[in-house]
């Protein structure tokens, strides 16, 4: 994999300014190479705030996937784009904990940790990264309730989803994954300041591909998300920037009404 240096060398070194002003989007960069996850960062930077680095590409890719899609918003908008880095740890303590540690270098603005682990788990990859939002994954989005009772995991995903999410926070964690259809019940029991992400979004009319449990943009964020998931109907639309687009529009909908 590449290389774990410090990211001196990314945008952050180069006086980027804020992408504050961008839609609450993170892009789920599963490119086939850095070189396409390079142009589907340049196509969305200055219009989301954020892009994913999620696990298949992590481990074919390494480091230089943060550093390409860093150095791709920079030179493409001039942001200093915040990067979601999606590895759902699950260890015990002591592994999470080292795992997080050998992140550190990436800086990274969110790291998700399965909330299942446990608190004591959790507490491990927060001790690790005190500048990151150590981000609690709840009931994945691929899963529904028959597949939940197969696996014995107690109750209906809402019910799953609340429990779980404040285990997490309350051993630490400062973001919560969630479907949009629990993120208002874990907006209500968990603090104001706790960052709630949903994966799980789909523009009205576009295809679900193996989400099980989704709601539109617009629906998301009046519900109480504060960053939203989206991969193929951005990444595998014709013009990547028109459909990031037309997603913040939507958003920005949301929030004037």
């Amino acid at each position: 994999m590449g290389s774990t240096s410090s990211p001196s060398s990314d945008a952050t070194a180069h006086g980027a300014r804020s992408s504050d002003a961008t839609a609450p989007v993170a892009v789920a960069m599963d490119a086939p190479d850095l070189a396409t996850l390079a142009a589907w960062t340049a196509a969305v930077a200055g219009v989301v705030s954020t892009v994913k680095v999620g696990l298949e590409v992590f481990c074919r890719d390494g480091a230089q996937a943060v550093h390409a899609a860093r150095g791709a918003a920079f030179e493409a908008a001039g942001v200093d784009i915040d990067v979601f880095l999606d590895l759902k740890l699950h260890d015990i303590p002591a592994t999470v904990r080292g795992a997080a540690r050998a992140v550190a270098p990436l800086a990274p603005t969110y790291l998700t940790v399965h909330a299942a682990g446990g608190p004591e788990m959790v507490a491990a990859a927060v001790d690790a990264l005190p500048q990151t939002k150590v981000t609690a994954v709840t009931v994945l989005t691929s899963l529904d309730a028959a597949t939940l009772d197969r696996i014995g995991l107690v109750g209906p995903p809402s019910a799953a989803a609340v429990r779980l999410a404040v285990l997490a926070v309350d051993a630490g964690a400062r973001a919560v994954v969630c479907s949009p259809q629990e993120v208002a019940a874990i907006r209500a029991a968990v603090p104001a300041d706790i960052v709630l992400i949903t994966p799980g979004v789909r523009p009205a009319g576009a295809a679900l591909d193996d989400q099980r449990r989704v709601a539109t943009p617009g629906k998301a964020i009046a519900d109480g998300a504060d960053l939203l998931v989206v991969g193929r109907p951005i990444t595998g639309a014709g013009d990547p920037a028109a459909a990031a687009r037309a997603i913040a529009a939507e958003i920005a909908g949301a929030g004037d009404r």
